[in-house]
């Protein structure tokens, strides 16, 4: 059989230093050459030429990405045998200690029905699906079984670097079982991309660093968006799903506990949205933007849709926390029938902003991102307009 040899595109990614601190992080720029990689093409498949994969990989897996940069996989999970690994977590393991470039491990189509842990150690890892109904990772543990919150998450990251695309990770525990994480993510500089968290309670939970999500749909009831990180969502639906009877919907949750952290929820240009069931009970549930989990709570919505259901008053109190001169709740030219504002809450901490104000909540002043979200390849609106 008779074989062209195709010269492959050199790859450059960016490669983000690990720093300690909360909130606090530095940028260091370090420029990567991806690995070498060599191609037999006989028109049909492509053989990689390349320790540890397998000898044929059809034409599609050659073309796996992510938009047209063309971006090759270091390692290929798959549940049928045909990629290096059948769990994300061994792929993961496989990672080299405090990688310095990117390492994109591609998720094939399938159920992954495991708990994934991305230590502090593996830093830089891109993890692809083939789509956010096709590439599903999928857990149920909840603090009503017995779990500490922390070790509910179906997925964990706590290195530095992390981007997800183009998948699915759910929680898929109940209503009925209170905190159960889908997502918990500590790690800074990190972005999700065309990805779907679906929980109920406490859905996505990131504790702390900067992080940008863009066209995600993020699934919930109570505190679904939770957390004391510096993030800004961007073009994401979010959808509030019906809790249990005699229970009230609550959006975000910022856990801000001090003046000094820099950290808030910014919710830009998204459209909050109820699921079916919520729709159908329309009238029987009382759905509020937020209310503090800790007592410099912080949360921005901006240029975003609020639908119907949405509660007149807006902000929900926490007992010790809720109503006093400590938090932070924004709102900036918000549309649809929940952005009405004159029956808002009378607490100091809301605020009606002006631009000026809401400007300073933006992907570049308050990610500071120009200099790193660029280097994503992920589109974002880096001002108000």
């Amino acid at each position: 059989m008779s074989s062209k040899v195709a010269v492959l595109t050199v790859l450059i990614f960016v490669s983000f230093s690990q720093i300690q601190g909360n909130n606090k992080l530095g940028i260091a720029h370090k420029i990567s050459v991806h690995g070498n990689r060599r191609l037999l093409d006989d028109g049909d498949n492509v053989y990689f030429v390349e320790k540890g994969f397998p000898s044929w990989l059809t034409r599609a897996d050659k073309r796996m990405f992510l938009g047209k940069s063309g971006i090759q996989a270091d390692a290929i999970v798959a549940q049928d045998g045909s990629g290096m690994f059948k769990k994300i977590s061994d792929a993961i393991d496989a990672v080299p200690e405090n990688n310095p470039q990117r390492y994109v491990i591609y998720v094939k189509r399938g159920t992954y029905t495991e708990l994934v842990r991305v230590p502090a150690s593996k830093t830089n890892i891109m993890l692809v699906g083939d789509g956010t109904e096709d590439t599903v990772i999928t857990g149920h543990r909840s603090v009503a079984d017995g779990y500490e919150m922390v070790d509910t998450a179906t997925v964990a990251v706590y290195a530095n670097g992390f981007f997800a695309r183009d998948m699915r990770i759910e929680n898929t525990a109940g209503p009925q079982k209170q905190q159960a994480v889908a997502l918990l993510l500590s790690s800074d500089m990190a972005v999700v991309y065309h990805c779907k968290l679906m929980g109920f309670q406490d859905t996505l939970w990131m504790p702390s660093e900067r992080q940008f999500f863009r066209e995600c749909d993020i699934y919930g009831t109570i505190d679904f968006i939770c957390g004391n990180a510096a993030v800004v969502f961007q073009n994401c639906n979010i959808v509030v799903r019906k809790p249990l009877n005699g229970q009230q919907n609550i959006i975000t949750s910022s856990s801000r506990q001090s003046p000094d952290d820099t950290s808030a929820i910014v919710i830009q240009d998204c459209k909050v949205i109820a699921a079916p069931e919520l729709v159908a009970a329309s009238g029987s549930v009382s759905t509020y933007l937020g209310r503090p989990w800790g007592g410099y709570s912080r949360t921005i919505f901006m240029k975003s849709y609020l639908g119907d259901f949405i509660h007149p008053d807006g902000w929900f109190g926490w007992p010790g926390h809720g109503t006093g001169f400590s938090v932070y709740y924004g709102e900036y030219d918000n549309t649809g029938p929940g952005a009405q504002t004159s029956n808002r809450a009378k607490w100091p901490g809301i605020h009606m902003m002006d631009a000026s104000e809401a400007q300073q909540f933006t992907v570049s002043e308050f990610l500071h991102a120009n200099d790193w979200l660029p280097l994503t390849g992920v589109p974002f609106q880096a001002n108000l307009d």
